[in-house]
């Protein structure tokens, strides 16, 4: 004779069970989602505040033609931005920040991964070291800006006198001063100027690298150069692809060394869209302009982050959802 099993209160399979909770589990959630609200509600507020509201009033603004006083009268639509499209040098500036990018990517890259292997390796005076390379990262771009600017005046620049001394001879305008010469220039300003950044990101993903791998391979007679190649260098991917990342998205934000160097001159060499949109603003009063190409800066950053995310760094974070247990 079979038997009957008898429902107990607050299984699932009897109605007075399906969906009653204990008062004190709903007074825990609530309890929770306070504390929630609480954290979050000064970060959220601070957000909403300094990012959201310029992002409206910049696209508010770039919907008018305003000079920068009195109301918001002359609306003019989608003008504006046809103007920033069709200006040579916006479009110019454009290809000025994605050479910027591109560059920085492929120079700094190399160079500071080899910098951080060999500071990853025993050496004397490894610290002084590290702080020679990290200094320039941590001063502020108007000091180094202007430390350069000196630096390379033509005539009474240290650099002439410094090719002088060797029997060269330095261009007649100077290297910011020469068109063809002036955005290589500023790339090798930038390039010293962050590279310590990606050193340091580096050092620190090299402390995750586990010295069982790397002791095995020594055992295997594999050479230093094969165990960077091939276990150093793949561990330091995820590193790697966000340093990247924020050389990218710095790259497209170039505002203050360039302008401090050379306000975006010679014959807008240099002009990015960050010192297009600033001169159209303070210089020619034109803030529909510089509001439409501070929008339009913004989708560029915001399109080549959401690329990024989805085409490089999604691996990394299809990762870290995995369960250590699975992989």
């Amino acid at each position: 004779m079979s038997s009957i099993p008898i429902a107990r209160r607050g299984d699932a399979q009897t109605p007075a069970g399906r969906g009653s909770r204990p008062a004190g589990a709903r007074r825990r959630d609530w309890r929770m989602a306070l504390e929630i609200v609480a954290f979050t509600a000064p970060a959220l507020l601070l957000f909403a505040l300094f990012v959201v509201w310029p992002i409206l009033r910049a696209v508010q603004f770039s919907l008018f033609r305003w000079n920068g006083f009195g109301p918001l009268v002359d609306f003019v639509g989608l003008q504006n931005y046809a103007s920033v499209l069709a200006n040579e040098v916006f479009t110019d500036a454009v290809v000025h920040n994605l050479i910027i990018v591109v560059a920085s990517i492929l120079i700094q890259l190399p160079l500071g991964l080899a910098i951080a292997l060999l500071l990853n390796r025993r050496m004397r005076g490894q610290g002084l070291l590290r702080t020679i390379i990290f200094v320039p990262y941590v001063l502020s771009e108007v000091i180094a800006g202007v430390v350069w600017f000196q630096l390379l005046q033509p005539g009474s620049g240290a650099l002439e006198a410094m090719l002088g001394l060797v029997g060269l001879e330095g261009p007649y305008q100077g290297f910011l001063g020469t068109p063809s010469l002036a955005l290589p220039t500023l790339i090798v300003v930038l390039t010293w100027k962050y590279i310590g950044l990606a050193v340091l990101l580096f050092l620190a993903g090299l402390q995750g690298v586990p010295d069982e791998l790397v002791e095995a391979a020594q055992i295997d007679g594999a050479s230093w150069w094969r165990i960077q190649w091939s276990i150093t260098i793949p561990l330091l991917g995820p590193t790697i692809r966000i340093w990247a990342f924020l050389s990218m998205i710095g790259s497209l934000q170039l505002f203050d060394m360039v302008w401090i160097l050379t306000g975006g001159g010679p014959a807008n060499a240099t002009t990015t869209m960050a010192t297009f949109l600033v001169n159209e603003g303070t210089k020619r009063q034109n803030y529909g302009i510089a509001a439409a190409a501070s929008v339009v800066l913004f989708v560029i950053a915001l399109a080549m982050a959401l690329l990024y995310q989805r085409f490089v760094l999604a691996r990394d974070v299809a990762a870290a959802d995995v369960p250590r247990g699975v992989r």
